[in-house]
């Protein structure tokens, strides 16, 4: 019960750490890590832990799916090459200079141990970064490379953390037979999403129950992650591809109604199990404080802080290189850009580097390290170092650096956002004008209207001091609003009738876009 009233409370911390990191403009993992700090030194907490194998699925598998559902393939493939790079290089580069400086400093902790580390804190998180990006009016396709990253590096980091924990516990290692296995192993976790969504699909079309649609959506999810695990194949590369197939053909399964409800859903879980997450490792870090030996101290803190160092550094090196021959390369060639792709400056390269901050993926993969596991205690200590390091040093910070940095939005979604407003009120219209009645001369003009606003915003034309129609929609909504809740108090309508009313003003609400201008 203890342990209990512990998750509750720090739920509501969490929340209201939310909520202030929003008002402040700061990523709010960050203001988690340092919750999670405090707690690890407040007296009497409980050392929990937490099954090895549990850890992964239960705190990566919705993350992941989440991020992944809302991953854009064509504009993934217009910047494929910075995405690989950071993805495969970056994760590459920043695990051996890890592991290369944990085997250093420690000689004794072995090189399966090191490098599971340098794997465990390898991977960025890029929610904590596009949360402050997309408040910022940056280009769409810079936020496109950061998250399509933190989609497939942890593919490669989990990957050689696998191999890496499995040689540490058996001593057994066969460098010949990796790459066959890694390019068996992602073949086969492609194919196994793919095929795994295209069920998952014909099975739900027949369930039309919002409440058990969205609980199998969790369990769906969970099931991929186990399935693929127990047959040797990339949980997370499975995951990803059944999120991305499921967000191509999804769409003309559901309707509007379940997907309001499961985004809300979804956000929530997400949100949850940060805060857990973080919860979770902060008790753990109050059992490792416990144990270590006041001569220990000195070491753990120079060995935690050089691989910080190590992480942020390699990062920023990796990328800067990256971006330079890049720009020599364009410049050399003289070939413009393929439509779609972020051109490469110095500015956008400075924000990519300093976007690498950890979170859910590197504690869940700390956690997921068995009881055994050597140096499990410095492990564990030395990655919760980096995600607060990074989420609090860079998190902090990366407002402050935007703001020195001038790189004005494209205005690539806006105009795309327009173009679709435009495209769906032509198709309305096509099917009304073969219609006489009476009704259709009101949807006519109101889809005319929204064709006017959707081609002038397709084409950044429209005038900025007209009345909005999301203003306009709002004022009537909460008109409409407040009448139901007088009805409901004079007794003239019940509860059932009150919330089916509601429901209504809600969806109307919800379809109520401030970018949408009247002509």
């Amino acid at each position: 019960m203890f342990i209990f009233e512990i998750m509750i409370s720090l739920l509501l911390v969490g929340a209201v750490l939310s909520l202030w990191a929003e008002r402040v403009g700061v990523p709010y993992p960050a203001l988690l890590a340092l919750a999670g700090a405090g707690l690890a030194l407040i007296p009497g907490m409980p050392d929990v832990a937490l099954d090895p194998e549990l850890a992964l699925a239960l705190f990566v598998a919705p993350v992941l799916l989440d991020a992944a559902f809302d991953a854009s393939p064509r504009d993934l493939k217009h910047n494929l090459a910075p995405v690989i790079s950071l993805a495969l290089g970056a994760v590459a580069i920043s695990t051996a200079a890890v592991a290369l400086i944990a085997h250093w400093l420690m000689p004794q902790m072995g090189w399966a141990a090191a490098i599971a580390l340098g794997a465990i804190v390898s991977p960025p998180d890029a929610s904590a970064a596009t949360a402050v990006l997309r408040r910022l009016g940056l280009p769409h396709r810079l936020t496109v490379i950061l998250e399509g990253e933190s989609l497939f590096n942890d593919a490669s980091a989990l990957l050689i953390y696998r191999f890496a924990v499995v040689a540490a516990l058996t001593g057994e290692f066969s460098g010949w037979s990796v790459v066959p296995m890694l390019i068996v192993t992602a073949g086969g976790s492609v194919a196994a999403g793919i095929l795994l969504a295209r069920f998952y699909l014909k099975f739900i079309a027949r369930v039309h129950h919002v409440s058990i649609s969205i609980m199998l959506q969790f369990i769906s999810t969970f099931a991929v992650w186990i399935l693929a695990d127990r047959v040797g194949l990339s949980a997370i590369i499975a995951v990803v591809c059944y999120a991305m197939t499921l967000a191509r053909m999804a769409p003309a399964e559901s309707d509007a109604r379940q997907r309001i409800v499961s985004y809300a859903v979804w956000e929530v879980v997400v949100f949850v199990l940060n805060v857990l997450a973080f919860v979770l490792v902060g008790l753990q870090l109050r059992g490792i404080v416990s144990r270590l030996e006041p001569g220990q101290w000195p070491a753990y803190i120079a060995f935690s802080a050089a691989v910080c160092a190590a992480v942020i550094l390699t990062r920023i090196a990796w990328w800067m290189s990256h971006s330079t021959i890049s720009r020599w390369r364009i410049k050399r060639s003289g070939k413009p850009l393929q439509r779609g792709a972020l051109r490469p400056t110095t500015g956008n390269a400075l924000i990519i580097s300093w976007c690498g901050m950890r979170g859910i993926v590197t504690l869940a993969a700390a956690l997921a390290l068995p009881g055994n596991f050597p140096f499990r205690d410095l492990i564990v200590l030395c990655a919760f170092c980096v995600v607060l390091a990074t989420l609090v040093g860079q998190g902090l910070t990366l407002r402050w650096l935007v703001s020195r940095i001038d790189i004005p939005d494209d205005g690539m979604v806006e105009r795309e956002i327009g173009l679709a407003r435009a495209e769906t009120a032509r198709v309305a219209l096509r099917n009304l004008e073969d219609a006489g009645s009476s009704p259709t001369s009101g949807l006519r003009r109101e889809y005319k209207a929204r064709l006017n606003s959707g081609e002038q915003q397709s084409t950044g034309t429209q005038p900025e001091d007209s009345p909005t129609v999301a203003t306009l929609q709002r004022r009537m909504v909460e008109a409409q609003r407040q009448v139901l809740i007088d009805m409901r108090a004079r007794d003239e309508i019940g509860d059932a009738a009150f919330q089916s009313a509601q429901e209504e003003l809600d969806l109307l609400e919800l379809t109520a876009d401030p970018r949408v201008r009247l002509s």
